[in-house]
Order: structure tokens, then sequence, then C-alpha cells
């Protein structure tokens, strides 16, 4: 899991310089209350992701088109109450490399997203690169470490650090723990299916829960040599995201949505390896 589930973050400099803040204890706690209050309005500014540019494709008059996404209003946190049907109806969509996101508003400060990518490999290669857990860093960029922490037949349990480098020697920085619950294979009417469940038990996310979804799709096809099969596999990603107070809910959204399309673009180019 990225198997990557891609827990909370937090942002520190690098080793080039450093940023630190400084309590007089001379000046009243109202003074000190409201530099934080400025320092966090300035880094939520900073890191306030673009709007997103989804493009798609005709294949029957192959033009191109795209579409400016608005950005979204600030979440009301004022008391409390959200109207969640209102929130779930906020809905925004990425389509580049391949790769499928879908994202939309739930809750207080919630995110759901849903990708998938088709990939031209079986469902057992598939598997057998996700559940790998301790070689994902070998070859998704974003992920630093990925550690395997216990494991039994049908479970596991991760320990995962993210890290991206950001614009001015900032470094973006995401880590928790991962239960993991691998599920038995189903039979589907045209093929089969498999999913990895996982949620985080520490961390910064109030919320990070999701699954992985494997689903390969057998086609007849006859040919000179007879009939044969054709193999369809589309490896799907959803994960429910709430972050903690501290954390500004435009940063996690904008960096997940990214790491999630590396992510499954990755793991495609690892199937084809595996395969061919």
């Amino acid at each position: 899991m990225e198997m990557r589930a891609f827990p909370p973050v937090s942002v520190s400099e690098s080793s080039s310089s450093s940023l630190r803040v400084v309590v007089n204890p001379s000046l009243p706690s109202s003074f000190h209350a409201t530099t934080r209050t400025c320092q966090t309005a300035a880094l939520a500014r900073l890191f306030t992701p673009p709007r997103l540019l989804c493009s798609s494709s005709n294949n029957n008059n192959n033009t191109n088109s795209s579409t400016l996404l608005p950005p979204e209003d600030d979440d009301d946190d004022s008391d409390g109450v959200v109207d969640d049907l209102s929130k779930s109806q906020s809905q925004s969509s990425i389509c580049t490399d391949g790769v499928q996101i879908e994202m939309e508003r739930f809750g207080d400060k919630g995110r759901r997203i849903l990708s998938r990518v088709a990939i031209q490999a079986p469902l057992e290669i598939v598997w057998n690169i996700l559940t790998d857990y301790e070689r994902l860093a070998d070859f998704i960029p974003g992920l630093a470490v990925s550690q395997l922490l216990h494991k039994t037949s049908n479970s596991a349990r991760l320990f995962q650090i993210g890290e991206q480098k950001l614009a001015f020697g900032l470094k973006f920085n995401a880590g928790g723990i991962i239960d993991c619950y691998e599920k038995e294979l189903e039979s589907l009417p045209f093929g089969q299916k498999r999913d990895i469940e996982f949620k985080m038990i520490e961390g910064d996310f109030q919320i990070f829960e999701g699954k992985w979804s494997i689903e390969q799709v057998d086609r007849g096809r006859e040919d000179d040599s007879g009939i044969d099969q054709e193999i369809h596999t589309t490896l799907s990603y959803l994960v429910d995201v709430k972050p903690k107070l501290w954390l500004p809910v435009r940063l996690v959204e904008g960096r997940l949505c990214n790491e999630i399309k590396v992510n499954l673009a990755c793991i495609r180019e690892e199937a084809r390896k595996a395969v061919f």
C-alpha cells in the first residue's frame, strides 16, 4: 500500500536552514496566540494547491478537451456543524497519464478520493506487487520507508513515511502506522477480484482508511489458433481522509491526489516489467 496509504503531514526545512518560533515570556499570551494564528494562515496560503486541469480525449474524432476546475470554498469549521449532503456534492476529477482520480468532500474537512488505472497484467502479479510491502519504497519515489511490523496469513501492520520536496528548501513529510487486511479472492461471472482494506491506527489524521481493489476480467477472443483469453485488469484505490485540526485540508488534498496518481502509475509500470 503505496501499498501507499499516506498519512498526515508535517512541514520541515532542509539542513541548509532552520525555522524556529521564539516565545518571549515577557509578552502577554494573547500576543503569542495572534502570532501563531498569522503563521498558520501564511502556511495555508503558501501551500494552497493550484486549480486542477482535467484533460480528456475522444477517440472517435481525435479531439482533446480541457476543463479548469473551480477552486473550492474553504471549509467552515466555526461551529462544527456541517451539512454532509451538501459537502458530498462538491466533486472534482482529474484524468492524466491514464490514471483517473475523483475527489469529493464529506463531513467536516473530510475528503474521499477514488482513483483507478488499467494494467496489462494478471491479477496475481498486481497482488504480489502490492503485498510485497517492504519493497514498495524501491519503486515508489515519494515513499521513503515502508516497514513491515507484523504479518499474519491475511493481515499486515506497516510503518510508512513519505517525503516530497517543496520550494524554498522545505520538505512535505507524511508517516504513520497502518493496518492492512487482505481479503479472499472473489469469483466474478467473467473474472475475479481481490481487495486489500487498510486503516491508519496512529498518525496525524483523524481518518485515513480505504481499500485497494484489483479486478480482472477475462474475455474470450477467437483467432487463427482457436479461442484465447484476453485479460483486462483494473487497479482501484479508495481512501477517506480527514486531517487533524492543525493541518490545512487544502494542503492535504493537493498532495494526496498527486501522490496517488504517481503511486498507481508506478505500480502499473512495475506490473508491466513483471509481465514482459
